[in-house]
């Protein structure tokens, strides 16, 4: 069964599946990039060419998002699958995103939009003001290649807007399936957040949450964001994206002491405020 790591991008995903995979993919809680890999993203090109989904149209994509789930939960068995999504909970066409028969919960990672969208701009190679309106329209997100020089398109995931990917995942929060962290305690109190998350994955398995501190103590050490900036610098990122200029765009530029308001424009800070005003409010943002 999936349990998702649902986040709009550039909210602190890949924090969260960097300590998961290091205290659960390792035997010491200490990161490794190849550990992190094995949490998959999903919709994931290669798995759809797998099992042989024609690429003819993204509605075919669509359309296959559950069969390809539970394609991968019936290998898995009764193994729970931890995969991040960048995807809104929501119909497509008339197709779900996922159901509760392939999906045991979901941690939602939240962060302030304010500061989301400068990271957005660094990540998308875009101006602050571009990136504002872009969080705040229905984003599509392309996988893209570069096959004999050119960029092809392969497989698109439906994001929604800021506030689209925020809203439509609480649908399981009445099933008690639904665990929100924000970007900032993860970032601030990685400790007691981490032991949260990790408690309601014991509950989602219908386990005693039994906490190894020694792996803890380790996960937290070996994913701190210098630690992850240095191993960036030294041997590079897989998930960093390539920039118009051919050079790799750096992945864990803008750190904790970075997350802060004086970083945008009054303007842009308004026009979030405006656009998320109810959001901001519930989360206490403002």
């Amino acid at each position: 069964m999936i349990i998702w790591l649902a986040s709009f991008p550039k909210s602190g995903n890949t924090f969260l599946r960097a300590m998961l995979s290091a205290y659960f993919l390792t035997p010491d809680g200490i990161y490794q990039e190849n550990s992190l890999l094995k949490i998959g993203q999903f919709p994931d090109m290669n798995l759809f060419e797998k099992y042989g989904v024609d690429k003819s149209s993204d509605l075919e994509f669509v359309k296959n998002y559950l069969n390809i789930q539970k394609k991968m939960n019936s290998i898995s068995g009764k193994k729970i699958r931890f995969l991040k999504t960048h995807s809104s909970f929501l119909d497509i066409n008339g197709y779900n995103f996922t159901d509760f028969e392939n999906t045991l919960g979901v941690i939602y990672i939240v962060r302030d939009p304010r500061t989301v969208v400068k990271s957005y701009a660094n990540h998308y190679q875009k101006s602050l003001e571009k990136a504002a309106n872009r969080i705040s329209e229905f984003v599509t997100l392309k996988d893209e290649i570069q096959l004999n020089g050119k960029k092809e398109n392969r497989i698109v995931c439906h994001v929604g807007s800021w506030s689209d990917n925020y809203q439509s995942w609480k649908v399981l929060k009445k099933f008690n399936k639904y665990f929100l962290i924000k970007y900032e305690d993860l970032v601030n109190d990685t400790e007691n957040t981490f032991i949260k998350v990790l408690s309601f994955i014991s509950k989602l398995c219908n386990s005693r949450f039994v906490l190894d501190k020694t792996k803890l103590k380790n996960t937290i050490k070996s994913t701190s964001f210098g630690t992850m900036q240095r191993a960036e610098k030294d041997k590079g990122f897989a998930e960093a994206k390539t920039g118009k200029d051919g050079k790799k765009i750096t992945f864990f530029k803008y750190g904790p002491e970075n997350n802060n308001l004086s970083l945008i424009s009054k303007t842009v800070k308004e026009q979030i405020e405006k656009n998320f005003k109810n959001e901001l409010e519930e989360l206490n943002y403002l």
